[in-house]
């Protein structure tokens, strides 16, 4: 079947509804139904403030949605991807105890499980198998809630999607969950060309078996909703044949499918009735809200979205993966909606549509996205400004901008400073820009426009005190009624500390300014030049522009940096899949351990180059894919313990190269092209005052 022509912003659609239904459901997650009623009442908006709680946060339903996928890129853009590689996935890109996941334990939390069985060598599917987990943590929830990103590569094409979905799913769930997933997975992909839930259903039944307990639910559930537009009736129907009370574990798989299934057949076109239903029903609310969100996005578009009340403004298209490549964790719906479209494309042997306008960072080419970009708040704000995204352009409306006050709109590039009220999963990021890249945006001032503004890049970084820091480019462009303009600045040093927003601020020289700006593009190119340390001034998100999986990273020891891993490799990595040619150099110190040195261009947690004095007297570099290690090239080279030593290792094109006083080592490779570098320890401790990123 061929794509059809609205593939990407029906995509656009169903990631949307994934994020709107997660953002919807996360506050009151795994409460039951009599509890919401009484407390917060039918759900019909957001309620997140009523509770105390961020919007927008990081979730494992959205970070496992939209992370796992990318096996595709590493593995092979098949639709006969493999249950094995999608499990070298997860152990590529998931951070024990801090990444996407529920650390539950084991036995507990079926995809910690998972990954523990993963880690210790047992490949899937038989790490998620009945045989070695039991049907208990076997048939949780989880394989559901990470399935919509195989739909949305798989449009018109259930059978792929049910294929994609049956390996994916046996990562790590067995049984009536994998069923579940299934037959989801199918219903999405089949959503693209139907908008008639019950042939959906169908399409979903036949890719499970007849026999299946999923399948039975399911017709239960038509049964009980045919001719019945009391949906509490039916919820009460589930609630005695099919509730938690009927199902061990924490968050079984059945009861919540079933409340799924009874939201889309209550509500087969209407979105916000979709989610108030399957809100209002309690138990694992943003799991169930998210998957229904995203089939009837799929199915009624944006347009569906957008027929009730402002699901899309709050969300401002922002999403975030908390993941080992942490220069990808901060995100956008659209970004996202690309990609996957263009996987999905691959899928049916068609030619990837180019990336908008040159492959600009924020483009705002997809209907209504703003990529982030919100009305920055402070004591000089105007008042009513508004962020629009137009579907070609982002468009700054400001009315009565004069002397004194700005109107500026920025973006997330790096872990928002409300990271420290989000709760149960850890964002795990690194800033997507650095000092000494060039920062460019074009923009036009619409021709009924009165008076003139002036126009700067602006970037807001952390300081000591964990606040954000304004710094605009020193010198702006103005903008006449009808002008237009291209700003463009070196981003400047920040004093060690992160960036973590990124902008355009529009001032009025003199007397009032009243109309709109559209921002075409903001982007940014070019090699860091941007030296790591413990900022003088302190504070803690320094420490977390680092992507972590060492046992222990130190804040109080005397070096600015210092990790321990007491098993295996452990790193800390900083950087973007953007670093292609550079070099890192860091004065560092060996204190204990097998082997110890740089990384260049890691894709994760599994894949990486590596230079490392060994505790042989080797100097070595290293390609590690998975669970494999290649030594491409070595010199003699014996550092001691406690023994100060500067390294630089660089990679341009396929040369490799690592330099420690006048001992070089060369190699070859062409396995990684891009990615960031960092510290790397194996079992024992590493030390470092000085990490410069520059080029090679």
């Amino acid at each position: 079947m061929p794509i059809p022509a609205d593939y990407t912003n029906r995509v656009y659609a169903g990631v949307l509804g994934k994020l709107i239904g997660v953002y919807l459901g996360r506050p009151f997650e795994n409460w039951r139904y009599k509890d919401i009623l009484e407390k917060l009442g039918p759900i019909t908006y957001y309620v997140h403030d009523r509770l105390g709680d961020p919007l927008v946060v990081t979730d494992d339903d959205v970070a496992g949605t939209f992370t796992f996928p990318r096996a595709l890129d590493d593995y092979g853009i098949s639709p006969d991807l493999s249950a094995e590689d999608i499990g070298k996935a997860w152990l590529n890109y998931i951070i024990e105890e801090r990444s996407i996941l529920w650390w539950g334990g084991a036995g507990n939390s079926t995809e910690h499980t998972a990954w523990l069985n993963l880690q210790r060598g047992i490949p899937a599917p038989a790490s998620g198998s009945i045989e070695v987990n039991g049907a208990t943590v076997a048939e949780q929830i989880g394989a559901q809630i990470f399935i919509d990103g195989w739909a949305l590569v798989s449009p018109g094409n259930p059978a792929q999607a049910a294929k994609l979905a049956r390996a994916a799913g046996s990562v790590s769930h067995d049984g009536e969950a994998v069923n579940a997933a299934v037959l989801w997975a199918a219903m999405e992909a089949e959503a693209f060309v139907s908008k008639d839930v019950n042939h959906l259903l169908d399409t979903g039944l036949a890719h499970i078996p007849k026999d299946s307990l999923i399948a039975k639910l399911v017709g239960d559930i038509r049964n009980w909703a045919s001719g019945n537009e009391d949906w509490e009736a039916t919820r009460q129907k589930i609630e005695d044949n099919y509730g938690y009370d009927k199902y061990p574990g924490n968050c079984h798989v059945v009861p919540n499918h079933a409340l799924m299934i009874m939201a889309l057949l209550h509500a087969p076109h209407d979105f916000q009735r979709g989610q108030m239903i399957v809100n209002t029903s309690g138990w694992d609310t943003d799991c169930n809200a998210g998957n229904l969100g995203c089939l009837h996005g799929i199915m009624l578009g944006l347009d569906g979205l957008d027929a009730g009340p402002d699901w899309r403004g709050p969300v401002a298209d922002r999403l975030y993966m908390s993941t080992a490549d942490g220069g990808r964790s901060i995100s956008d719906a659209a970004d996202i909606s690309l990609w996957l479209a263009n996987l999905g494309r691959k899928l049916a042997d068609e030619t990837a549509k180019p990336a908008p306008k040159n492959g600009a960072k924020f483009h705002f080419a997809l209907p209504g996205s703003v990529q982030g970009f919100r009305p920055q708040a402070g004591q000089t704000a105007l008042d009513g400004l508004k962020v629009i995204g137009t579907g070609s352009a982002l468009a700054i409306d400001y009315l009565a901008l004069a002397p004194g006050r700005e109107a500026a709109a920025t973006t997330p590039v790096f872990t928002p400073h409300e990271v420290t009220k989000m709760r149960t999963y850890d964002l795990v990021a690194s800033p997507r820009i650095h000092a000494g890249q060039t920062l460019r945006a074009t923009l036009s001032a619409e021709a009924g426009n009165s008076g003139t503004v002036e126009a700067k890049l602006r970037i807001r970084h952390y300081d000591g005190s964990d606040n954000l820091v304004d710094v605009d480019m020193p010198a702006g462009k103005l903008l006449g009624p009808g002008g237009s303009a291209t700003l463009e600045w070196t981003v400047p040093s920040t004093g060690h500390q992160p960036i973590a927003e990124i902008g355009v601020v529009l001032s009025a020289p003199q007397g009032r300014a009243n109309g709109r700006v559209l921002v075409d593009t903001v982007t940014w190119d070019g090699c860091p030049d941007v030296t790591f340390r413990r900022p003088e001034d302190g504070g803690d998100f320094w420490r977390r522009a680092w992507v972590s999986n060492v046992h222990f990273f130190s804040k109080n020891f005397p070096q600015d940096f210092r990790i321990s891993q007491n098993r295996g490799e452990g790193m800390i990595l900083q950087g973007t899949r953007d670093w292609t040619d550079y070099a890192i150099e860091a004065d560092m110190m060996l204190h204990l351990g097998d082997h110890g040195g740089l990384v260049i261009r890691a894709e994760g947690q599994r894949r990486y180059y590596a230079a490392q004095v060994t505790r042989q007297g080797q100097l070595q570099i290293v390609c590690r894919k998975d669970e494999k290690q290649t030594v491409l090239a070595s010199a003699p080279l014996r550092v001691e313990f406690e023994t100060r030593f500067t390294m630089k290792f660089s990679a341009k094109g396929g040369k490799l190269s690592v330099k420690i006083g006048d001992t070089v080592v060369e190699a070859n490779d062409q396995t990684f092209a891009g990615g960031s570098a960092g510290l790397i320890i194996h079992e024992g401790a590493l030390s470092a005052t000085r990490i410069h990123i520059g080029a090679a």
